[in-house]
């Protein structure tokens, strides 16, 4: 009878290992995959914003808080994108160094939170003073639509754009 009790628990063992197996498996094989999807991938683009320190948060930047744009000892310089408040870690620094405040586009590839900077161009909106307005047609509000040359006056015309705080 000690025989039989000593056999008993050797094959449950055995038979939940027999269960077990399968799942362990299947768990183990992917494992691999799992590890895959974490690692980042790089993602070709331009970006624009200002360049801050990075020293500077978020609601800094977004606040425009003069801190933000001096050369803080320690602190690298960053690119701070206001449509998403978000603050990219900038690389190569040399290429960024003399752009510190400056609005620009950095054409380059995002490595998780990091952009590897292949091109950095000062960023313009809009015209600038005196430049003649390029040919464009737009509904107005009662739905009619208006053009460079249906709104000029006799004297000219004068165009302002109104960037609302929700922009």
């Amino acid at each position: 009878m000690q025989r039989g009790l000593e056999l008993t628990p050797s094959i449950r063992v055995h038979s939940t290992a027999q269960r077990l197996t399968p799942f362990l498996l299947a768990v183990f094989s992917m494992l691999p995959v799992t590890a895959a999807g974490q690692s980042s991938v790089a993602t070709s683009g331009s970006w624009s914003g200002m360049v801050v320190s990075s020293a500077c948060n978020a609601d800094e930047a977004f606040n425009e808080s003069p801190e933000c744009v001096k050369n803080l000892p320690g602190a690298k310089l960053a690119l701070y994108d206001d449509t998403n408040r978000v603050i990219y870690a900038l690389e190569p620094q040399k290429a960024i160094s003399a752009h510190l405040g400056d609005t620009v586009t950095v054409r380059g590839t995002l490595d998780g939170e990091t952009i590897q900077a292949a091109s950095i161009q000062p960023m313009s909106i809009g015209l600038a003073v005196g430049e003649k307005a390029p040919a464009f047609s737009i509904r107005d509000q009662f739905g009619r639509a208006q053009s460079l040359d249906s709104l000029k006056g006799r004297s000219g015309t004068i165009l302002l754009f109104f960037r609302s705080a929700d922009w």
